[in-house]
């Protein structure tokens, strides 16, 4: 396995739409290693999620995966190793929850942002088989935030009130009581 570098704010990768791979390339060994090296990546970073484009990789790919321990995020829930490809989502409830989101293309950042708090991903599986999966709170954000990367939108983007972007250390000071 090997660290990635991520691609950060400004990259013009960030801001494309990536390509869906066909069961078959997902399959395939290269791609196989580029998924260990983004989970070893999302790890080493302390990320709990990290989409395929932030790695210079335009295709529709990401994996998330978080403890109730993560020192980024205080979360009771934990999310096993999930690996998504070309992910389709259908929100199920409108109601909104918010979140000071943070990214690894983004560093030294925090924002508020609101999202579905519930949706149904429809996606390929690490064999290319077709699944489907309800996310809820705090998965259904992750969820929503990574999926984004796939279409070359980023949190930053999705900030209703500008004044609710912080760096680390004010956010710390401020607002991570919120």
């Amino acid at each position: 396995m090997a660290i990635l570098k991520v691609a950060r704010l400004g990259h013009p990768v960030l801001r494309e739409p990536a390509l869906e791979l066909s069961p078959e390339e997902i399959r395939s060994p290269p791609v196989r290693k580029l998924v260990e090296d983004m989970h070893a990546t999302m790890i080493e970073y302390g990320g709990v999620g990290l989409a395929a484009p932030q790695v210079h990789e335009s295709v529709r790919l990401a994996v998330i995966e978080f403890s109730g321990e993560n020192e980024r995020y205080r979360v009771d829930e934990a999310q096993p190793l999930w690996v998504v490809f070309n992910p389709r989502v259908t929100v199920l409830d409108e109601q909104t929850e918010g979140f000071w989101e943070g990214c690894l293309s983004v560093p030294g950042l925090r924002g508020w942002v609101e999202r579905p708090r519930k949706i149904r991903v429809d996606y390929l599986d690490a064999n290319g088989e077709p699944r489907e999966q309800i996310a809820e709170g705090f998965l259904a954000t992750v969820c929503q935030h990574e999926f984004d990367h796939l279409d070359g939108v980023l949190y930053v983007d999705r900030i209703a009130d500008p004044t609710r972007l912080a760096f680390l250390e004010e956010y710390a000071r401020y607002h991570a009581s919120e």
